[in-house]
This record gives structure tokens, sequence and C-alpha cells, in this order.
């Protein structure tokens, strides 16, 4: 199966869905690791969108890419609750690993167990330096 029929199996998934945009960026950056130009082109068509309309969607949310990124991310909670519980100090205190991409995100919802991180769809609470610096090097 070729991206281009890939992506038209991710469209047709959605035809008919009210509000489809969003969860079609979603699938299409699991399935390519980015949201390209000729996608961006593609999913505008599709949905009867400007180009311009689609892309600032994905230009708005940090979850997509215009290129993919071989390397893996962890998404660290920065919101006020992980903020409270010293998530600062961790960020500041972790190593820089330029095989490890860590992103900010503002809530994870784990509120009660922060510091919080993301990797993938598997979360972490309750997270010190040394539970975090192993993290990133496992995926390094």
């Amino acid at each position: 199966m070729t991206d281009h029929d890939e992506l038209d199996a991710i469209l047709q998934g959605h035809a008919g869905r009210e509000g489809a945009l969003l969860p079609i960026l979603h699938d299409v950056q699991a399935a390519f690791g980015h949201v390209s130009e000729d996608s961006v082109r593609r999913i505008a068509q599709v949905l009867n969108l400007t180009r311009a309309e689609v892309h600032g969607v994905v230009s708005f949310y940090h979850d997509f890419r215009d290129e993919p990124d071989a390397r893996p991310v962890v998404k660290l909670c920065r919101a006020e609750s992980c903020q409270a519980r010293g998530v600062e100090a961790l960020a500041a205190a972790l190593p820089e690993n330029p095989r490890v991409n860590v992103e900010t995100v503002y809530c994870l919802g784990l509120c009660s167990v922060g510091p919080a991180a993301m990797v993938g769809h598997e979360v972490y609470g309750r997270l010190d330096a040394a539970r975090l610096g192993a993290l990133v090097e496992s995926l390094a």
C-alpha cells in the first residue's frame, strides 16, 4: 500500500464524520510520523477546506509535525500541578540527549501523581530525577 493509498484509507475511514479534521490529522501523524504538505492539500480537498485552514490547525497544535522526526518523544507535563510538584527542577536537571526529543505539554491529566510524562500512549507519574533520567535513557 502506497502512502497515497494509506492517506485515502484514512480519509475514507472518516467520511461523513462531523468534525473530522482533528481525528484525520491524528491518524495521519500516527501513520506517517508527520503531516506533509501533500497530505494537507489532500485533506483540504476532501473536507472542502482551504489549505490555509488545514495548515493553521496543523501549525497550532504541538502534536503535529510537518517533517518526520525519528527520535522518540517524551512529553513532559509543565502544567501548574506538576510545577507545584517540582517538574521545573526535574527539567533543569535532565541531561541533554540528542537522540530523544523532550517536549513540553500542558496537562496530561495526572495532576494527583505529578510530575508526569508520556511516551507514546504510556504515561508515567510520580517522576523524580532518577526515574525521568532512566526513562529518557531507555529510549536513546
